[in-house]
């Protein structure tokens, strides 16, 4: 049987990462994964957690707007202040048809001080990676994740396990309807 995903981004490695992902959880079916050039909602360079959910959520909401999916997904790429570093995070949003929604996380890499220094002068983390690895449009590859690790942890990779967290409402979704105990 298939199944139609449809993504908020043009970006080869977050379409791969998306496809990748359901078809670890759901093997049996037949995943076809497109994207599609959504408006995000944040600034080009978000930076904190908040910011990036909300950028993903509107990313998977205006892509489930264009097309007839079971599945959308928003990804969005932010940064978030922790003790006394900055660190790059990947934000996840997933809507199936019905409204329902998962959110995920990438792993968070520490960015060192002198790109944030790049970064708080106004350029975006993807071009600040660009400039100090003498790369272009790294973000549509190996990213920062790839670069700072050798490739251990790929871009694709990060995102496709913070897709399959996103994912972990619709894999047990009677977990998720009871009220939380804590607020």
């Amino acid at each position: 049987m298939q199944k139609h995903v449809i993504v908020g981004s043009l970006n080869p490695v977050k379409i791969l990462a998306s496809r990748l992902a359901f078809e670890r959880v759901w093997p049996e079916y037949d995943w076809e994964v497109s994207g599609v050039a959504v408006p995000s909602g944040v600034s080009a360079q978000p930076m904190s957690h908040e910011e990036s959910i909300r950028g993903a959520r509107t990313r998977a909401r205006n892509a489930m707007a264009t097309a007839h999916a079971d599945y959308a997904v928003g990804l969005e790429g932010g940064l978030q202040h922790i003790e006394d570093h900055w660190y790059d995070f990947g934000w996840i949003v997933v809507q199936d048809n019905t409204g329902l929604e998962g959110i995920g996380a990438t792993i968070g890499l520490v960015i060192p001080p002198r790109m944030m220094t790049m970064v708080h002068e106004g350029m975006e983390l993807g071009d600040v990676i660009d400039v100090v690895f003498e790369q272009e449009n790294s973000k549509q590859s190996n990213g920062h994740f790839g670069l700072m690790t050798h490739d251990a942890i790929t871009r694709e990779r990060a995102y496709a396990d913070g897709v399959i967290s996103a994912l972990a409402h619709f894999i047990h979704p009677h977990l998720f309807d009871e009220t939380p105990a804590i607020h």
